[in-house]
C-alpha cells in the first residue's frame, strides 16, 4: 500500500519537471510537507486534448477517491489506494481508469516494516536519481449527495495505484505504488487511450534500482509531526 508521502518540491519546480501548466487554484507558495496522509490535498498531473494536441495540467486533488455516485465523503477514507490487479474492473475505479487517469506527484513515500513483536519500523523511499516520483493514479469529481442536488464546484479526489512489490521494496512490504517513467507518462495520461491491455501493462512494479530507502524515526507515524527531519536516516538504525 501507499498511505503516507512527502511533498516538498515547489509547484513551479514540479511544473517544469513534468512539463505541465499550473492550474489557477494551485498555490505557488504551497507549504512543503514531509508527512502527508490520505484526505489531505496533494498535487497531480492530468492531461487534456485540444486542437493542438495533448496538454498536461498540474492541479490539486484530495487524496482518497470519492466516486461520483458515492453517498458521502467517507468512502474516500478507504479508497486512497487502488489495487492494480482489479483497478480496471472494480466499480469504484473502473470509470476513472477508462477516462480519468492521473500522475500523483511526491518527493518520497513511507512504508512500515514488521519488527520484533509488535514493532513497526518506518522506511523512507525516494528515487535513486533524486527526481520527484510520479505515481500512477486516478481522479474523480464528486458533487455531493444526490438528494442535496449538485453543488456548483465539485470536489476533485484521487487515488494511488499499487502493485505487488518489486525488488526495491519486497523486503519491507508486499505492495508498492506504481511508478510512471517519463517515456510512459503521456501514454498513461491520455484520456483518449482506451487500450486496456496497454494501460494495464504499465501497472507493474518499478525495475530494481529505481528506488533507494533508509529507516526513519517512528515519529512519522503521527500525522501531527512534520518537518525535514522526518526523512533523515534514523541514527543508530540497523
Amino acid at each position: 500500500m501507499c498511505g503516507r508521502i512527502s511533498l516538498y518540491s515547489t509547484p513551479e519546480r514540479l511544473s517544469r519537471i513534468f512539463d505541465a501548466a499550473l492550474d489557477e487554484e494551485v498555490d505557488r507558495d504551497l507549504r512543503p510537507s514531509f508527512n502527508v496522509p490520505p484526505t489531505r490535498l496533494v498535487l497531480g498531473v492530468s492531461a487534456v486534448h485540444d486542437g493542438t494536441g495533448l496538454h498536461r495540467r498540474l492541479g490539486r486533488y484530495r487524496w482518497g477517491l470519492v466516486p461520483s455516485w458515492a453517498k458521502d465523503l467517507s468512502m474516500g477514507n478507504r479508497l486512497f489506494n487502488a489495487r492494480g490487479e482489479t483497478v480496471a474492473t472494480k466499480p469504484s475505479f473502473r470509470a476513472a481508469f477508462s477516462a480519468r487517469r492521473l500522475a500523483v506527484l511526491a518527493d518520497g513515500f513511507y512504508e512500515w516494516e514488521a519488527g520484533p513483536g509488535s514493532e513497526r519500523r518506518p522506511h523512507y523511499f525516494e528515487r535513486s536519481d533524486g527526481e520527484p516520483l510520479a505515481f500512477a493514479g486516478l481522479w474523480e469529481q464528486w458533487w455531493g449527495p444526490a438528494s442535496a442536488g449538485r453543488s456548483e464546484t465539485p470536489l476533485v479526489t484521487c487515488t494511488i495505484i499499487t502493485a505487488e512489490a518489486g525488488a526495491d521494496l519486497a523486503d519491507i512490504h508486499d505492495r508498492m505504488p506504481v511508478i510512471l517513467e517519463r517515456d510512459t507518462l503521456d501514454e498513461w495520461l491520455d484520456p483518449e487511450n482506451k487500450d486496456r491491455s496497454e494501460l494495464e501493462s504499465l501497472v507493474t512494479a518499478a525495475p530494481a534500482g529505481t528506488l533507494v530507502h533508509h529507516r526513519v524515526d517512528p515519529r512519522v507515524g503521527n500525522v501531527r509531526n512534520d518537518g525535514p527531519d522526518l526523512v533523515e536516516p534514523m541514527t543508530g538504525a540497523d
